[in-house]
């Protein structure tokens, strides 16, 4: 038997057993150690999702785990070796598959979401969705490869170069992850967030840091770059105020990258993108290029992943865990999914 936890309805989280089935062919079994809580997922927890997640599900896309059986037609993998799953299924035969654009597949499945995800002890997937992880890698920081794989694409799409001057607009996980690839791409950061704590955190990471609500943010980056504006932007916040100030702070033929999810159009302030020739590019999930260099860059320690994990707790304890993420305060809670297992 494993343990799952299940989203039943907005803002509950139930905890159950279920049966482990031997791995379909194609597929491999692992046991799940620790699968990472995100933004995504609290949008699941407060039902914002339900016209594609049918509860009773299992969720979960963020993980680290041990193979623990191979199916039919499956070779490379032996019991026991270290994976993480990219979560993204595509059909390869829409245009954006045909065009070598599949992590953007129009008919896309995000495992996790669309699919059960790793929110359990044990989780049967399709082979071509594991990596494997080096040995030297520990399997609690490796839970963070997918939302630093999210991060290496967005610093991919705004074309990060040495010397940059680079403004992070949210100083949550994902905009953190962006600071620190940025700056070991070569860039000079600042990251701008609203809480106290997750600033303090950005300080004790060497960035520049600015209450967005304290201070003149347009004086500041002006003042920071000798009146020329970033030459990158990143808005990761997801706030309206955030959307309309981001072009203000861009230089002439400067990038604005579009990290965050917006549930509703926003407005953008075009007289600035025409007139300083801004290049605007939105960055959607990760190849699995990019799933390579997050898995380098945690195992390299160039990520402090374990300034990021606020805490870890054990499987039963996950609709607790929903709750306090959906609080605020913490960065990223892990949730040990071998913790609790039935015996």
């Amino acid at each position: 038997m494993k343990t799952q936890a299940r989203y039943v309805k907005p803002g509950r989280i139930e905890i159950g057993t279920g049966q482990t089935d031997p791995p379909a062919p194609g597929e491999v079994r692992i046991e799940v150690a620790y699968t990472g809580l995100c933004g995504t997922d609290l949008h699941v927890y407060h039902g914002h999702m339900d016209h594609r997640v049918r509860a009773p599900a299992v969720i979960g896309h963020e993980m680290s785990g041990t193979i623990a059986a191979v199916g039919a037609g499956v070779s490379g993998w032996a019991d026991g070796d270290h994976v993480t799953v990219m979560p993204l299924a595509w059909d390869g035969t829409c245009a954006a598959c045909l065009a070598g654009h599949q992590h953007v597949c129009q008919n896309l499945e995000f495992i996790g979401i669309d699919s059960p995800g790793a929110l359990q002890s044990s989780w049967n997937v399709r082979a071509e969705h594991v990596l494997r992880l080096p040995s030297s890698l520990g399997l609690r920081h490796a839970a963070l490869v997918e939302p630093v794989a999210v991060a290496v694409h967005d610093v991919r799409r705004g074309e990060v170069r040495p010397g940059d001057r680079v403004v992070v607009l949210g100083g949550g996980p994902i905009g953190v992850l962006i600071a620190h690839v940025a700056r070991q791409a070569g860039a000079e950061v600042a990251v701008f967030e609203v809480d106290a704590g997750r600033r303090t955190l950005a300080d004790r990471c060497g960035f520049r840091t600015a209450d967005p609500l304290a201070v003149d943010q347009i004086a500041w980056v002006e003042a920071w770059t000798a009146h020329a504006g970033a030459d990158v932007v990143f808005e990761v916040s997801g706030s309206t105020a955030a959307v309309a100030a981001a072009p203000a702070l861009t230089k002439v033929r400067g990038r604005l990258v579009v990290v965050a999810i917006h549930p509703e159009p926003r407005p953008v302030d075009l007289h600035r993108v025409f007139w300083r020739e801004l290049t605007i590019v939105g960055a959607r999930v990760y190849t699995r290029d990019d799933f390579a260099s997050a898995i380098a860059l945690l195992d390299s320690g160039v990520i402090p992943a374990d300034e990021l994990i606020t805490k870890v707790v054990p499987l039963p304890d996950a609709g607790t865990a929903f709750a306090e993420l959906a609080a605020g305060g913490a960065m990223k809670i892990l949730i040990d999914c071998q913790a609790g297992r039935p015996s």
